[in-house]
């Protein structure tokens, strides 16, 4: 079992940055491929970002691409989404997720509890 907490949410002004952090603790942190997600108002919940176990590999979705970076620091179990240049578009609670594999599959097997990101214009 993983525990996913996430932090670094809150309220920006368009144009804003902010840097989500989320801490595991539980099995082997490092085994696991890592990702966020987020979900907008009223909206379904969408995959924002990945990063490999070893973060030689990271993915983005389009919409973020340039202005929102995914890493990881395996000694302090932790992984982070630095993003720059916020849109109000962006507003959604941001979900931190654990993938099955070492490389990102989209197989979640272990999902925070969220935190919101509000941006206003």
């Amino acid at each position: 079992q993983v525990q996913l907490v996430e932090s670094g949410g809150g309220l920006v002004q368009a144009g804003g940055s902010l840097r989500l952090s989320c801490a595991a603790s539980g099995r082997t942190f490092g085994a696991y491929a890592m990702g966020w997600y987020r979900q907008p108002p009223g909206k379904e919940r969408e995959f924002v970002a990945a990063i490999s176990y070893t973060g030689g590999r990271t993915d983005y979705v389009s919409s973020v691409k340039g202005r929102f970076t995914i890493s990881r620091d395996n000694a302090k179990d932790t992984v982070y989404l630095q993003m720059n240049n916020l849109k109000p578009e962006d507003t959604a609670v941001y979900y931190c997720a654990a993938d099955r594999f070492t490389t990102w599959t989209g197989t979640v097997y272990f999902w925070g509890q969220g935190t919101q990101v509000t941006v206003s214009s």
